[in-house]
């Protein structure tokens, strides 16, 4: 009889009192739910109550990383310290719990160099798994040729960059979100839909402009299943001889991405993911504490709690060993030979 399956989520967030002074200091106000709202306080808590709601998930393991957009869009002298200092505080958050907790770096991106250098510190000094990352820095996208010294070294270190999706830019949010009845517009621009199309087109944009021609074994984890494109990609596709690429688009997608679900528990989407990039490229996770309890509605698709986050892998229409790939396995077979944190 096979052991319990071992799950690790890849995308759990974290706010830090070092990351919301320097948001409050630059005038950004990422926190739309106040100080009082059950995502805030989740948001906050890096103890008992994220171990209590893991449980409740049926998450083994949670690899931290600052909500968005982390330190990115900070001024690069900010960026750069903030960065360093949320980066020791999650090092020291990890060490309370090493067996339930890992985490992604925040690295500077405003500042491309010293992003490179904190990614490198925080990978071999810390023992983090690689970087999250949030699409733009201010009007920079993905695909800019300063962030390659920061791929080169992603690369080099062999560590994946996650990436997560942030608003727009304004003048896209007032073009297609804006004047929609009862609130809807900014919520469409956001996490109903306009995250994810932003994000997806830069990881297009990263292959069109050779990003990974130039960085080959450059690893990038892809939330959302896929931020949109994965369903697209066979049409897309044709777009190969005109931007001169080295291999077929879809297989950019199965040799430099794997893809998560975060915490949208749909098995039309799990199928898909499968279907187009292999179960021995998908990973796990939960975009907690953003899917954990009760949506507004009782939308089931984004509810995590209650066990659901086990249960929807564990029932998944694979076998036990792609379960066990996705759970876990994929991720040790990605960041497994990384060391672990030096001792002081």
């Amino acid at each position: 009889m096979p052991g319990k399956l071992r799950i690790v989520g890849l995308e759990e967030h974290v706010v830090l009192p070092v990351l919301e002074d320097a948001w409050q200091k630059a005038g950004l106000r990422p926190n739309v739910y106040g100080d009082d709202h059950p995502v805030t306080r989740r948001l906050r808590d890096v103890g008992e109550g994220r171990l209590a709601d893991m449980d409740d998930q049926g998450i083994d393991t949670a690899v931290l990383s600052l909500a968005a957009p982390g330190v990115q869009n900070l001024p690069a002298a900010d960026a750069v310290s903030v960065a360093r200092a949320a980066n020791d505080a999650l090092a020291e958050i990890v060490a309370t719990h090493p067996e339930r907790f890992q985490a992604f770096a925040a690295v500077p991106t405003s500042s491309p160099e010293a992003a490179a250098a904190e990614l490198e510190r925080a990978v071999t000094g810390l023992g983090f798994r690689g970087a999250m990352l949030y699409g733009r820095t201010g009007d920079k996208l993905a695909d800019a040729p300063e962030f390659d010294d920061l791929y080169a070294t992603a690369e080099r270190l062999r560590v994946p960059l996650h990436f997560h999706p942030q608003p727009p830019v304004r003048a896209v949010q007032e073009a297609y979100y804006s004047g929609l009845p009862h609130g809807v517009g900014p919520v469409l621009a956001t996490a109903g839909v306009g995250w994810y199309y932003d994000l997806g087109v830069q990881y297009l944009r990263m292959i069109f402009a050779g990003v990974f021609d130039r960085h080959p074994d450059l690893q990038v984890i892809a939330g959302h299943w896929g931020e949109v494109v994965l369903f697209y990609l066979d049409h897309i596709g044709y777009l190969r001889d005109m931007a001169r690429l080295e291999r077929p688009l879809a297989g950019y997608f199965r040799e430099n991405f794997w893809v998560a679900g975060s915490g949208t528990v749909s098995e039309r989407y799990l199928r898909w993911t499968a279907e187009v990039v292999g179960t021995g490229r998908m990973l796990y996770s939960t975009d907690y504490p953003y899917t954990f309890g009760t949506r507004p509605g009782g939308f089931p698709y984004l509810d995590t709690s209650g066990g659901v986050a086990r249960s929807f892998l564990e029932n998944a229409p694979f076998t036990e060993e792609e379960k066990a790939a996705i759970g876990s396995g994929n991720w040790e077979r990605l960041t497994g030979h990384l060391p672990p944190r030096r001792q002081p």
